[in-house]
């Protein structure tokens, strides 16, 4: 019997030495301080509970294939700006909207409180705060998740009747999705300010702007959002916290048509457009809305297809479990304040903006926008870091909205709840700050980490499913 070849030892010994690490960065960091070249590798353990509901999620013959088809629904949407349109068309008698999970007037935060009263003065339905307070206690009317009527509000994302919407239709798949018009930063209702100058702005965008717009666009016509938001991308925009690029493109579109529209109102109208960089915000959520909802409802996914909160909750829904919420505590923001306002002052995480996230804008995409981080705090890098670490939680890459300074790759989309629960990786929210006090309005602007438990909850849910469907 012939001896074995001792070269491939031999030579494996004579080889430099390499180093592999694996888990907590501590022992890379020392190996390095040492000047030992080490090859990091990224690994974390599930969350902790979370090992048998992942099993049995994984397991689910049908989740590859449904993760491939909603995440393509959503990549494929075409979002158009079709029209403005009364609140009151598309809300029951009764009935005002707000941000996030289903809330009650008890559980309410400030700002939530104070939007609600700030629109119950606007429709006439009480004659002061004291009294709107007592009605709204007293269940004068009924309160709904914007996302219950295919309809996304930022901040506290109170809509009652009077108010107009913008309107976007999906070309691809056709759903219509909505959002309310932007009046701006400071103090505002959105923010939980109701006094005199946030109430009559809000009645000049009754009587001037809304009527305005949609007369505009019914000579615009359908205006493609899918594109103009790309362009936005590449301009410099994350299309949450920074729309300047988006606002302008959206002005050269409507200008000559605002002038022909409404000549009376048309200075007055452009430059409250002009004077106002998140003026797309709104439109933009109503985009992401409509795309993501076109991923809703497919059986076996695990794709997140709403992220809101409400000033109290932070709340999630997934394809495969309907319109059903998992919640956790909604955590307050880490960021820059304005003024004298600080971190005491500051309300916990609020609005249905993070439907940008969602759909892969935002957050996701803050290596787009470096001129970010002087509006939410940090540095170049974290942007950057930031966008790269959601990769390892989403199922895509958007094929139409590109990260320039990443070679043009696709922003990471189609939040993943498997993925979130085996890297403990949560998604990168970057938000306005409310303040905690009713009637105070914007406080400043931040990050902020979504509770882990909204996660692992939707995903016990989904393994619970999975085990009723194939007992």
């Amino acid at each position: 019997m012939n001896a074995p070849d001792p070269a491939p030892a031999g030579s494996l010994l004579a080889a430099p030495a390499r180093v592999i690490t694996v888990g907590a960065g501590l022992l890379d960091e020392a190996l390095r301080a040492q000047a030992v070249p080490t090859t990091a590798v990224e690994w974390r353990p599930p969350l902790p509970g979370t090992a048998r509901a992942l099993a049995t999620v994984l397991a689910d013959p049908r989740r590859q294939a449904a993760n491939e088809r909603a995440v393509a629904r959503l990549i494929s949407a075409r979002p158009y700006l079709v029209g403005v349109r009364r609140a009151s068309e598309v809300l029951e008698e009764g009935t005002f909207l707000h941000a996030g999970p289903p809330i009650t007037w008890e559980r309410a935060s400030g700002p939530m409180r104070g939007a609600l009263i700030g629109a119950m003065l606007l429709e006439g339905l009480a004659g002061d705060e004291h009294e709107a307070g007592d009605r709204l206690a007293a269940g004068a009317v009924e309160l709904r998740p914007c996302h219950e009527r295919a309809t996304v509000g930022p901040m506290a994302g109170v809509v009652s009747p009077s108010m107009w919407l913008f309107e976007v239709r999906d070309d691809e798949h056709g759903g219509t999705a909505y959002c309310s018009l932007n009046e701006g930063l400071g103090k505002v209702l959105r923010y939980g300010a109701y006094g005199p100058e946030v109430l009559d702005r809000l009645r000049w965008m009754d009587r001037v702007l809304g009527p305005a717009l949609a007369a505009t666009l019914e000579r615009t016509g359908p205006i493609d959002l899918r594109s103009l938001m790309a362009q936005a991308l590449q301009m410099g925009d994350e299309l949450h916290n920074r729309n300047r690029a988006a606002t302008s493109l959206l002005l050269r579109e409507l200008a000559p048509a605002v002038v022909e529209a409404a000549p009376g109102d048309a200075a007055a109208v452009l430059r409250f457009i002009n004077g106002n960089d998140h003026f797309f915000l709104n439109i933009g959520m109503a985009a992401a809305k409509a795309a993501t909802d076109a991923a809703r409802d497919v059986p076996g996914s695990s794709l997140v297809v709403a992220m809101a909160r409400n000033g109290t909750d932070f709340g999630v829904q997934v394809s495969g479990l309907g319109g059903r919420w998992f919640t956790g505590p909604a955590g307050v923001p880490d960021g820059l304040y304005l003024g004298t306002y600080g971190p005491a002052d500051a309300n916990p995480d609020i609005g249905d903006s993070t439907i940008t996230e969602t759909s892969g804008l935002g957050g996701f995409a803050m290596a787009a926008s470096p001129a970010i981080v002087r509006f939410v705090g940090g540095e170049v890098a974290d942007a950057v870091r930031a966008t790269r670490s959601m990769y390892e939680i989403t199922l895509a890459e958007h094929p139409v909205h590109q990260i320039p300074s990443l070679g043009f790759r696709g922003t990471p989309v189609g939040i993943d709840i498997t993925l979130v629960a085996r890297t403990g990786l949560l998604p990168v929210v970057n938000t306005g700050i409310a303040g905690r006090v009713a009637g105070t309005g914007q406080v400043g602007a931040g990050l902020v980490k979504p509770p882990i438990e909204a996660f692992t909850t939707a995903l016990t849910a989904l393994a619970d499913e999975v085990s009723d469907r194939f007992e």
